[in-house]
This record gives structure tokens, C-alpha cells and sequence, in this order.
């Protein structure tokens, strides 16, 4: 087997860390007989070479980011066989299929809602590939099935992607996904006699669902339908807002607002829960500021872009409009406020030097709140774990809600009308109950708690803070099986994500529990670039300071290993999506630190992410390679950019699917190709690519199990002790 560099490869120099590619090959024949299982199937090169403000950057895979092309199906199908052919050979496999079943066989419930005299919710019983939908009359009295997924695709794959009862219970619209893809088409179901309308509203993406008072139809969000070869990679942009009335033809829905001056703004609508009004909440890109706009809701009457009122304007805050009395919004924001306060704004005099605190700043960061009865929930964060606080809709503190213990909170769902609410208890090892709130009296009582085969007794989950290369305090939370030794000696298994203002909490999976059997540490390491400390902890590791994030999760790494909780042999790394992208730098700059590496779904190439389905948005968060400055940036961390021939990498699993429209495959399989020319020594370079499924969003049981399972026997096959085979 011969890797040379990749033929007339040149990178040049702009920042610490910057592979650098000559025109001399790189022979890796002399590492042949140190890895005879492992014979990559051959790449092909092209002469694709793009000029960035002078520099020039050859892109030699760029075939691969055409997914749909037979050259590429061809080394999808290569590289899954030698990826499968692999993890099939590894022992503990199959005893982690057959524990991963057991693990995962619980019941899962969603939040109960009523609508006029109906309660509807979600069920799986544990094994179901897809999350049932079921309604009932009381709250407690047998459920029947609504509508079950499962029916709907022989594999599993086709998924609820969410759904909106009307208000007297009387229609459910609901949005269905297939094979993973952010593409939904939303149909209208009669709830009593779970009969569909010949209704089929298609093209649909990052919408919500607005139900009128009247029940007679409902707001939503769509995009042109795009040309079929760019359906699954095109850019979206020039997002409208439309109205569908209960009934019709898609056709005939009537274009409420829509700006062809501005193609990266969305819309997302509410109606209020009076009905007197459509809130729209204007965004762009995934940069948390956001415009309101608004129109009165007449009867008979849909409005349209002269009835809009622009109330909060300018993208330079964010804003959650959480509910009404009369002219007065309430709304749940961060401007002037990092950590984010509650102001009331009335409509008729909606200066800022007019607006209300109802609930101030603290140096806890808001994530999030519901307005419902007279009473505000305001869920915050300490340190990564949730507290829930209470207030009346003037302002007056109440005794906070009792929540179990240390963990993530999350619900809180209802209109201002609801009698109770509800919301879910969960952490690392907790698996999610779920809890009634009365909110007549404060009550809260348990409603519904799995049963699992473990015993939670026998786990220990904890906080721990570690120092950042700059100083900087970060949390980390330590999950593991009673008798973890602290003797170095330990697996260690390192999780973050790091942007976008996404707060990482505490939360159940049994896959990560399979872990915790085996003997393994879980750590999670809140690094910058969530929202766990409010926006500026968002701000500090992104754009031109993304380094940062970088630099937490590294210093995570060696926190574990100098506090003997592992060594760099024993200890894996993972992330997800913009996590993916962290683990492809940090295994880039530091590969000696790490025994295995698990970059999934990540945004690899970033100098081209711009370019696809919705990656035009995350230039907030990550800068351009049109410009010439943030380019520079870019190059310094790009994943793709930064492998260097001829270092020994940890062992590398990539994963992707064959169809993700968020961050596009062709991210993951031209990262692969680069890392399998680069690899030396013993150490696998594989990708497992998952076929009909996208991002993550409603994979089906089935799937995550084989994946879980996949995941962890790569990682305990490489992480074994240096003295054992």
C-alpha cells in the first residue's frame, strides 16, 4: 500500500497549526506490515484548485461533495464495507447490540397538551423505532393511537417531525421527515377519526406551525421548490411566510409576508393566545438577534405585509415573545442584559425607555421561560444544571420549584389558560421523569417514570471545574460506575460541542450508560462557545476567537490525564455537528493526545460550508472565506486543512450519513479521504456512513442502537491496554 502527498498540494502558511503539503511524496510503505487488515479503498484526485484572496488552496476531493454522483456511491459503498467489515471483527460488538437493546427498551413519554377535551401526547413503549402519537380523554384514561410513524416506511426512517393540534382539539397538522432530512411536508389529520385530508403542504424547513383562533386554518413557512439535483446541497434562501386555510389546496395559500430584498431572513410565526395577534419572529442565519414584527388578527381576515408592525427591529438583541395581556407583550430577552431578563413592552408605546422588568439579570444565565396563569417558570443555568425559578407576572419572587437533584430541566409547555403543566427531570445517569405541575396550588407530582434494566445506586455523576490554557474556569461533569480507580490506568470517554450559544446539560442516554457499564468515565466538558454563561460566554470562542474552544477542550484532556481519571492511550474523544468540527481541530493540533477520535456529522471544509443547503447562516458564528481576514482564520483550524502527512493520528471513526442536508456529507467524506493519505502507523482511519438518514433528527431505535454499539467497540478495541493484543 502507497500514500504519497496529494499531487501539487499547496497550503500555504497563515496560522499556528497549518498542514503544509510540498510536492515531495510521502511513502507510508515502511508501516505496511503493521497494518495488514487495513486496505483503504483508492480515492481519486482531481485538479481542483481555488484561488482565496491570493492564496492558492487545492480542493483534490471535491468530487465527493457530490453525493448523488455514481463515482461517489461507488466509495461509499468501499469505504462502508471495509468500515463494517471491520467493526464486525471486534468481539465485545455483538454482547453491546444485545445490551444496547435491553438498555434502551424503556418507556419514553412527551409533554401532554389538551386541546378543547382532548389530551395528546407521545409514547414509545422502548424498542419502537419512531415515537407514537396518542390521544385520550382524560389525562389519565387509555390512550389510542393518533398516528404512528412506524407504519409509514418499512426501515423506520420516516419520522414526526412535529406537530400542532388545533384549539378545540378538532384537527392535528403534522410535518413528517424522511430518511432523516430537514425537508418536511405537513399534513392535516381529523383527530377524531384519524382520517386524513387530501392536504400536502410541501417544501417546508425550520418552520413552525400557527394555529388561528378560528381553528380554520394555520401560519407556516416554506421555500421555493428547488431544482432536483440542488434539492439536497442548494443554498436556501428567501424563506415566506404563508397562510393555509383547513381544506385547500397548497396552491391556494395566501402569501402573508415575504422580503425579496433580503434572502437569508426567515420567518417564524405565533398566533397569541387571545387570537388577536400574529407574532412573527424575524431571523437570520443562527446569530441569536432576531427582529418582532407583528399584525392584528381580524376576523375573516388574513393579514398581509402592509398590516405588519415592526416592533423590535435591527438584529442587535434576541427575543422570546412568551405571551400577552391585551397590548402588553411579554418577552423574554438579551438586550442590555448578557444573561438575559424578562421585560414587558407595550405595543403602544413600545420605546425601550418605556419597557418594564418583570424579571431582572442575575449572574445566572436564562434558558429559557414560560408565562402561563399569572405565574413566569424561568429555568437557569448554575454551572451547566438547572434551577427553576418563579415569579408572578408582575415580578414578585416565589419559592423556587422543587426539582430532584442535579440535572437538566425542561417543559413548562401550556397556553395562559392551562390549569397544569409539565415538565422532565433528567441527568447523566437519570433516565427522564416527567412531572405535573397544578397551577392553582404550586404542586408538583410525578406523572410518568421509566423503568430501566440498572440501577442508578451503582452510578456517580459530579462537577468538576478545570482551568482553560488562558486561565479561564471551566465546568466539567464526571459520570461513572461506582469503583472508577483514579490510577491513571482508567478508559475515559471526553465529550463537548462549543457553539452557537447550545448549552450542554445534563442528560440521560443509555448508550452513554453502556459506557459506564464497561468500566468507562463520561465526561462532559462545558467549553466556551454554548450558552451555559450567558452571550458573552457564546461570544468568547467564536468568529476569530473559535481558538478557544479549541483550546477548553484540549485543556480538558489533560485535566483527566494529570488527574489520573486516564492516560492519552485510554482516553476517546466526541462531538457532534459543530462538535464534529472540534474534534476534527483538536485531533489535528494535538493528535498525541488522544487514543481514538470521533468526529460526527462535522463541518470539516471551512472554507466551502458557506456554500450548502443552509450553511450561509453559520457565517455569524464562524466568519467567511470571502473575506480575506476571516479566511485566514478559517484556514488556521480547518479540519481538511490542517492533516499533515505523515503523522500518527488517534484511531478515527468518522461518521456522517449518506443524505444529511444541515452539514453535508461531503464535509465528512473529503475529511476521511484526507485523513486516510495522512494516517501512519497502526491506527484505523475509517468512516462509517449511515444510508437514508440525514443529521440526526428521528433516527429510527433501530439505527441508534447499531450505531451506539459501533461506536463503542471501536473505541474499546482501541483503547485496550499497550500490553494486551
Amino acid at each position: 500500500m502507497h500514500f504519497s502527498c496529494l499531487r501539487g498540494m499547496v497550503f500555504v502558511i497563515v496560522g499556528a497549526g497549518v498542514a503544509v503539503c510540498s510536492n515531495n511524496s510521502y511513502s507510508q510503505n515502511s508501516q505496511d506490515a503493521e497494518v495488514p487488515n487495513l486496505s483503504y479503498p483508492t480515492t481519486k484526485t482531481v485538479e481542483q484548485v481555488d484561488d482565496y484572496h491570493g492564496v492558492k488552496v487545492e480542493d483534490p476531493f471535491r468530487w465527493l461533495e457530490d453525493v448523488d454522483s455514481q463515482d461517489t456511491k461507488e466509495w461509499v459503498k468501499n469505504q462502508n464495507e471495509l468500515t463494517f467489515g471491520y467493526l464486525k471483527k471486534i468481539p465485545e460488538r455483538e454482547s453491546l447490540v444485545k445490551r444496547l437493546g435491553e438498555l434502551w427498551n424503556y418507556e419514553r413519554y412527551g409533554f401532554p397538551s389538551v386541546h378543547g377535551t382532548t389530551w395528546v401526547y407521545s409514547h414509545n413503549d422502548g424498542l419502537q423505532n419512531q415515537n407514537i402519537l396518542y390521544k385520550a380523554k382524560e389525562l389519565d384514561s387509555p390512550k389510542e393511537v393518533l398516528l404512528d410513524p412506524n407504519t409509514l416506511s418499512s426501515d423506520g426512517t420516516t419520522s414526526l417531525a412535529g406537530y400542532e393540534v388545533s384549539g378545540d382539539g378538532k384537527w392535528l397538522a403534522y410535518g413528517l421527515a424522511k430518511a432523516g432530512s430537514d425537508w418536511n411536508t405537513w399534513k392535516i389529520r381529523n383527530v377524531e377519526t384519524e382520517v386524513d385530508l387530501p392536504d400536502t403542504l410541501e417544501w417546508i424547513k425550520f418552520s413552525t406551525v400557527a394555529w388561528t383562533k378560528d381553528n380554520s386554518g394555520f401560519f407556516y413557512s416554506r421555500y421555493d421548490q428547488p431544482k432536483t439535483e440542488s434539492e439536497f446541497t442548494g443554498a436556501n434562501y428567501f424563506q415566506k411566510l404563508f397562510y393555509h386555510k383547513v381544506g385547500t389546496s397548497q396552491a391556494d395559500d395566501v402569501l402573508v409576508y415575504q422580503r425579496s430584498d433580503e434572502k437569508e431572513w426567515g420567518f417564524r410565526s405565533k398566533v397569541s393566545d387571545d387570537g388577536a395577534f400574529l407574532i412573527v419572529s424575524v431571523w437570520r442565519g443562527t446569530e441569536r438577534k432576531n427582529q418582532i414584527f407583528y399584525a392584528p388578527i381580524e376576523a375573516g381576515k388574513i393579514p398581509n405585509k402592509s398590516d405588519f408592525v415592526e416592533l423590535l427591529r435591527g438584529f442587535v438583541a434576541e427575543y422570546e415573545f412568551l405571551g400577552n395581556d391585551g397590548d402588553l407583550f411579554y418577552f423574554e430577552t438579551d438586550r442590555e442584559a448578557p444573561k438575559r431578563r424578562i421585560v414587558a413592552i407595550d405595543r403602544n408605546q413600545s420605546e425601550e425607555s418605556n419597557w418594564k422588568t418583570i424579571v431582572p439579570e442575575t449572574s445566572e444565565s436564562i434558558e429559557g421561560s414560560s408565562l402561563l396563569q399569572d405565574k413566569v417558570f424561568v429555568t437557569v443555568l448554575q454551572d451547566a444544571t438547572s434551577v427553576v425559578r418563579c415569579y408572578l407576572v408582575d415580578g414578585t419572587r416565589l419559592e423556587d420549584l422543587a426539582i430532584p437533584g442535579l440535572g437538566t430541566v425542561t417543559g413548562f409547555e401550556g397556553k395562559r389558560t392551562s390549569k397544569q403543566t409539565f415538565f422532565s427531570f433528567t441527568n447523566y445517569i437519570t433516565p427522564p421523569a416527567t412531572y405535573l405541575v397544578d397551577l392553582a396550588n404550586g404542586s408538583v407530582k410525578e406523572w410518568r417514570a421509566p423503568k430501566i434494566a440498572f440501577d442508578p445506586n451503582d452510578y456517580v455523576t459530579e462537577r468538576t471545574f478545570y482551568t482553560s490554557k488562558d486561565g479561564t474556569r471551566i465546568p466539567m461533569i464526571l459520570s461513572y460506575k461506582k469503583g472508577f480507580r483514579k490510577d491513571g490506568s482508567g478508559r475515559a470517554f471526553l465529550y463537548a460541542y462549543g457553539g452557537f450559544n447550545i448549552s450542554i446539560t445534563p442528560t440521560f442516554s443509555p448508550a452513554n450508560l453502556a459506557w459506564m457499564e464497561q468500566g468507562g468515565l463520561y465526561a462532559v466538558a462545558n467549553i466556551r462557545g454554548g450558552g451555559e454563561y450567558g452571550r458573552e460566554w457564546h461570544e468568547s470562542a467564536m468568529l476569530d476567537k473559535k481558538q478557544n474552544c479549541f483550546d477548553d477542550f484540549i485543556s480538558a484532556a489533560e485535566f483527566l490525564i494529570a488527574n489520573r481519571y486516564t492516560n492519552s492511550q485510554r482516553l476517546a474523544v466526541h462531538g457532534r455537528s459543530n462538535g464534529g468540527l472540534l474534534i476534527g481541530s483538536v485531533m489535528a493540533q494535538r493528535p498525541d493526545l488522544f487514543a481514538v477520535a470521533i468526529p460526527g456529522v462535522g463541518v470539516m471544509d471551512m472554507l466551502r460550508f458557506q456554500k450548502f443547503t443552509i450553511g450561509w447562516a453559520w457565517v455569524s458564528e464562524f466568519g467567511s472565506s470571502d473575506d480575506a481576514v476571516q479566511f485566514k482564520n478559517l484556514l488556521s483550524y480547518s479540519p481538511l486543512h490542517n492533516l499533515r502527512p505523515g503523522t500518527r493520528y488517534p484511531a478515527t471513526m468518522v461518521t456522517t450519513a449518506d443524505h444529511d442536508d444541515r452539514v453535508v456529507p461531503g464535509h465528512s467524506f473529503k475529511f476521511a479521504a484526507r485523513l486516510q493519505a495522512c494516517q501512519s502507523g497502526v491506527k484505523p482511519a475509517l468512516i462509517r456512513i449511515e444510508t437514508s438518514a440525514g443529521h440526526g433528527a428521528g433516527t429510527p431505535v433501530s439505527k441508534l442502537i447499531e450505531a451506539a454499539a459501533d461506536m463503542w467497540a471501536f473505541v474499546l478495541h482501541n483503547t485496550r491496554e499497550p500490553s494486551k493484543p
